[in-house]
């Protein structure tokens, strides 16, 4: 008899993934030898404890060895509850016991910016930079599922940044492809059964269910109230928007790519007849393209600032500078675009 269908589910999304590594590595699935061991990729698996992140774990424990690479663990300890460290620790000691090796628990120290849950996020994600390169690991991977996908979506949706906030997470993100996604065409109740039936203990962060965070109130508020008016398909149609986005915006960034250069003078600044010849969605990117260039920090220009500059292109009335993040200013002279830092 098979395992439970939950179990294969997460077995199946992680070794596919774990196939794809194993190609890029120019190598084929296979059990390792003592001798290979050592020298066999390390994927390690980001868990927090939580049923998502601990079916990735055991999925990733069992299908590593069968494919030829090393697993290994690391879990983020926020210090944002009392009894966070003990908590990480108990987290890094089950995932010894999945057989995962190596196995850390790393500390970090959250700042302000952008917001607890932005600010988090980054800390989160420096640390497991650091773990990454710390280990030489191939890849890490992490458990979002198809929910945290349609959520991602809406809460992009309300930001109102453009196609590319609505293409959701990537399946694979990261420097040199470093974070993977498994799950993300597998909804959370699956994680959750195949923790239940492995007989996985798993920790519910309170964070989650606590309604000062928006994708708190997003998950149990609003997305409970959009399935009640408009049916159980939801979640699994905000997650099609975001594949269709993603693919979308990767051809406009393309274009944008293509373009950028044939809109620059010899001294690089941008011709604003030329600009105006392009698409808005291909213009606004080259824009964004060249803001980001001269310094603006990525995360902090949105679509409002694109807006002003484009109109310095498109409605030219002899208005002044337009001052953006990171102290880059974006100013017309004489028929062309210059984008710099004041």
């Amino acid at each position: 008899m098979g395992p439970h269908p939950a179990v294969a589910a997460i077995r199946l999304a992680v070794r596919r993934v774990l196939n794809d590594l194993l190609a890029e590595h120019g190598r084929t699935p296979g059990r390792l030898t003592p001798d290979e061991r050592s020298s066999s990729p390390l994927v390690l698996a980001a868990c927090s404890g939580g049923a998502d992140s601990m079916a990735l774990a055991s999925a990733l424990a069992f299908e590593a060895p069968r494919a030829g690479l090393r697993a290994g663990g690391v879990t983020v300890d926020h210090g944002l509850q009392a009894g966070s460290d003990l908590r990480a620790a108990e987290v890094a000691s089950r995932l010894r016991e999945l057989g995962l090796e190596p196995v850390e628990s790393v500390a970090v120290t959250v700042g302000r910016a952008g917001g607890p849950e932005a600010a988090a996020r980054d800390a989160r994600y420096a640390a497991l930079d650091a773990a990454a390169e710390r280990h030489r690991a191939a890849a890490v991977l992490l458990g979002h599922t198809r929910d945290d996908q349609a959520e991602t979506v809406l809460l992009g949706l309300a930001r109102g940044s453009g196609i590319r906030s609505l293409s959701g997470m990537a399946a694979v993100s990261g420097a040199d492809g470093r974070y993977r996604r498994p799950f993300l065409q597998l909804d959370r109740q699956t994680a959750r059964k195949a923790c239940l039936v492995q007989s996985l203990p798993v920790w519910d962060d309170p964070h989650n269910t606590d309604p000062a965070y928006t994708r708190s109130r997003l998950r149990h508020e609003g997305l409970p109230a959009l399935e009640k008016a408009l049916g159980k398909g939801v979640v699994e149609a905000l997650a099609r928007t975001a594949q269709l986005s993603r693919d979308d915006a990767d051809a406009l960034d393309a274009w944008a790519g293509k373009a950028a250069a044939g809109v620059r003078d010899a001294d690089g600044r941008l011709e604003c007849d030329a600009l105006h010849d392009l698409p808005p969605a291909v213009r606004r990117r080259v824009l964004r393209r060249a803001a980001i260039e001269a310094g603006a920090p990525a995360g902090s220009l949105f679509a409002r600032h694109i807006e002003e500059v484009d109109r310095l292109v498109t409605g030219w009335r002899g208005q002044g500078a337009i001052n953006l993040p990171g102290r880059v200013v974006a100013r017309r002279q004489g028929g062309r675009l210059v984008i710099r830092q004041g």
